[in-house]
This record gives structure tokens, sequence and C-alpha cells, in this order.
């Protein structure tokens, strides 16, 4: 099976969606976690419309919107942000931090639309969500649409092996927020993907054995108002060990 390799525009979240789409084109990327930052992915429908226009000019596909949060309790403002995704033909919402009171109202929604819910583990600072275990727990029994996001660096840093997460979440596990770090227990310390000590070739192996269906999207949270040199190296770094370990990166459409 290929890994498939996207980006988060969080990454590029000081710079214009047009400027996104040039440097999505010079990576030669064109698969897209969108988020409602900048004009990147607006939750307002004429000008979300206006954004899908461009990407599907660009050839860029939207898979993930995210992180995008839940914060009440209630059906209209749910429903807001699933009727937001499904506008744009999205199928997975990486959710950041719903209240586990919350997840039997947003298993009505997956229910009603279909959309898959990808819960963003954020480390031992988530006063919710430390790892991708603590979601695990927590939607076991429910509607199996309903699983996570692993983000490797918040992942590590919450103590949790990564590998084994990957293992576990199994069918659960919809979206990776890719990232390298220096130092497991600092978030500080992140640098582009290939410079720190994540374990990247044998984290590929895993979503390999698990059959993984998702993306491995690209998170560069440094150096926001230059991060192409970042951006570029992880890309090939992670490329690289793609191609040295015979393990397939997925075509472009």
């Amino acid at each position: 099976m290929p890994i498939r390799l996207g980006l988060a525009s969080y990454t590029f979240r000081n710079f214009s969606r047009a400027q996104m789409i040039g440097f999505m084109k010079q990576l030669d990327v064109f698969a897209l976690n969108a988020k409602d930052v900048k004009d990147h992915l607006p939750m307002d429908p004429q000008a979300e419309e206006a954004a899908l226009a461009d990407y599907a000019a660009a050839g860029i596909k939207l898979h993930a919107a995210g992180t995008i949060y839940f914060a009440k309790d209630e059906d209209t403002d749910i429903r807001s942000k699933f009727e937001y995704c499904k506008r744009a033909g999205i199928g997975v919402i990486v959710a950041g931090d719903p209240a586990p009171e919350t997840l039997p109202r947003i298993d009505k929604f997956v229910k009603e639309f279909d959309i898959r819910i990808a819960i963003h583990n954020h480390g031992p600072e988530d006063k919710l969500w430390h790892s991708p275990l603590d979601v695990l727990r927590a939607v076991k029994g429910m509607d199996p649409r309903i699983g996570c996001c692993i983000d490797v660096g918040h992942t590590i840093r919450a103590g949790t092996d990564l590998v084994q997460a990957i293992r576990e979440a199994g069918p659960r596990l919809f979206n990776v927020h890719m990232k390298d770090l220096t130092n497991f227990q600092s978030k500080e310390s992140q640098v582009a993907v290939g410079d720190g000590i994540m374990p990247v070739r044998k984290m590929f192996e895993a979503l390999i054995a698990t059959r993984y269906q998702g993306f491995v999207d690209l998170e560069y949270e440094i150096h926001p108002d230059d991060p192409m040199p970042g951006v570029i190296a992880s890309f090939a770094y992670m490329r690289g060990i793609l191609g040295r370990h015979g393990i397939r990166e997925a075509t472009r459409d």
C-alpha cells in the first residue's frame, strides 16, 4: 500500500490562499488538510465557494479540515461545522478538544453526514486528550467513523509509544499530523522532519502494516514567516525514507 503525503494548511498560516497554492505546486503536493485561517477555507459559504474554485483550478484536493473546535454541546453549532465540510466535499473533520460529554451529540451528526471525526491529541498540556490512547478509550463502542488524528509530536511528548499508538488505533486512525523534534520533552524543539529524532521509518512501516487509508499531513509550525526551507526539507526527507525502504508514495490522481 502507498503512503499518501499531504499538507496541513496551518503551516502557511501567515500566507494567503494564492501564495499557499503556489508553494504547494513548488512542492508537488496536491493534497490539503485545510483550516479556517487567513483565507484558506473560510466558514462563510460564499467565501468558501471561492476558495474551493481556486483549489479545483490548481488541481488541489481537500481531504480533511481542521483543526476545528467543538466548544459548544449544541446542535446548531455542530451542524454548521459539518455543513461547512460537506460543502467542501471533505470526508474527515480533525476535531480539537471536544468534551467527552459532547461526543454522543457529535456521533449523531457523524451518522447523518457520513463524515468522520478525528479527535486531535495535544500532548501533556491538553486537559482532555494527552494521547491518542485517551481518544481510543473514550470512543470505544461508538460509531466507527469517530476516531483520532495522531499528532506525532504531541503523542511522543505525552510519553506514548508512537508506533504502538498507530497499531492500537488501527481502523480508527483517520489522519496524521507530521512533525519532528530534537527533544521529546519539549514542543519548542521542533525542526524540519529528518533533523530530529522522530522514528519516521518505523512510523511509516506501522501505517503500512495497519493498512492506513488516510494522509500523513506535514504540520510545520515553526518559522511561520519563512516556512518553505523547512517544508521543502521535510518532504524531501520523507520521500527519501519512503524510497530507500521500498515504501511507495501515492502519486497525484
